[in-house]
């Protein structure tokens, strides 16, 4: 049986999470599926695998409250269920940037489209001709994986790093057209309001992050695979799972080649937690 695995979020404020969260665990429980929620006041993250008619059962329930109603989710396919259990969290941000006064829903940054980025890409500039530069939102773990040709990245270890990086760099976006990408969407809706609020005149959010980019246009201008947060590790631009996996001793990325090292043991330990355990 193929696997529904979706990834959505949706910047909006909520003020019950107290009640959402057991009635969204229950849900979900009762469709048997499994993955990550978190609610937050600013809004709501998630990543959820099963089977397609519990997967649309559940964005049924869900489009019935009108706060989420034009939640479109990302979807991909796996012959496995990429998570182990169901957790519906209560955080203070969905995506933690410690910036509080970024509301994206009180207004988002401009977004452009994964055709239109192609088509930006292609031509060497966007359509009022300013270069374009693609800014690597993620943390460094994940970049090592993939990312689009010539991306700026500051090797960040965490999303609270970056509005302290793009402040160290902020005059070299000068004239250019700066495209802030991630995963899916969120970070880079984040990274590109506060780069607006910080001066940067042309700043654009990939709609959809690199998965949306991956499922409308493939991997053209795309190095590598993506990183995922489920035990896929990563996909490759057909959104198929691919061959990085992710150590669960240290949480390396293991290529494949590394895979073929005596010091990788599954679920124990991979050659550089080994290295790390010898020096």
């Amino acid at each position: 049986m193929q696997i529904v695995n979706i990834s959505a979020y949706k910047f909006v404020s909520l003020d019950d999470i107290d009640r959402l969260r057991p009635e969204m665990r229950a849900r979900c429980d009762a469709l048997s599926l499994k993955g990550t929620i978190l609610l937050a006041p600013e809004g709501i993250n998630m990543f959820l695998a099963g089977p397609r008619a519990a997967i649309d059962d559940f964005m049924a329930w869900l489009h019935a409250d009108p706060r989420f109603a034009d939640i479109a989710p990302k979807e991909s396919l796996s012959d496995s269920q990429p998570f182990r259990r169901m957790l519906v969290r209560a955080k203070k941000e969905i995506i933690t940037m410690k910036m509080p006064l970024i509301r994206p829903e009180a207004g988002r940054a401009p977004s452009v489209r994964p055709v239109d980025l192609k088509r930006w890409l292609d031509q060497g500039h966007d359509d009022a001709g300013r270069p374009v530069v693609m800014l690597d939102t993620r943390n460094a773990f994940e970049v090592a994986v993939g990312t689009f040709d010539q991306a700026v990245e500051y090797d960040i270890e965490k999303f609270s790093e970056f509005p302290q990086k793009v402040a160290e760099h902020r005059a070299e976006f000068a004239g250019k057209t700066v495209v802030s990408f991630c995963t899916g969407g969120i970070r880079c809706e984040k990274a590109a309001i506060h780069m607006q609020e910080v001066g940067i005149d042309h700043v654009y959010q990939l709609e959809g992050g690199i998965l949306k980019y991956f499922e409308e246009v493939g991997g053209s201008h795309y190095r590598g695979d993506c990183f995922v947060f489920d035990y896929r590790t990563a996909l490759n631009p057909d959104l198929e799972p691919s061959g990085p996996v992710q150590c669960f001793a240290c949480r390396a990325i293991v290529t494949p080649e590394a895979q073929q090292d005596p010091a990788y043991v599954v679920g124990k330990s991979c050659p550089q937690c080994a290295s790390a355990a010898a020096a």
